[in-house]
């Protein structure tokens, strides 16, 4: 069982470039440390030094922002995607 990973430009060279990664499914916490065992360096740019989701980054399951699910506990399952994006600033 996997899931699809959406990778923004920001993060891609992590990635080797890749826009689209898969991995494992579970909560959001297990995805994020699957991603980082695939590729090191992931885990540090979305979560703080708490382990808290940094206020800069947006992860989205199924197009549900997960902050109001249940966070980094929110289950990803099997098929759906989890979409990172980072915070837009400007005006």
């Amino acid at each position: 069982m996997s899931i699809t990973v959406r990778i923004p430009a920001q993060l891609r060279a992590l990635t080797g470039g890749a826009g689209e990664v898969t991995t494992a499914t579970g909560t959001v916490r297990d995805v994020i440390a699957s991603l980082e065992t695939s590729y090191p360096g992931f885990a540090e740019r979305l979560l703080d030094e708490s382990g808290a989701l940094r206020r800069f980054v947006n992860l989205f399951v199924a197009d549900e922002d997960v902050r109001f699910l249940d966070g980094l506990d929110t289950k990803v399952s099997d098929g759906q995607t989890l979409s990172v994006v980072p915070a837009v600033a400007g005006g």
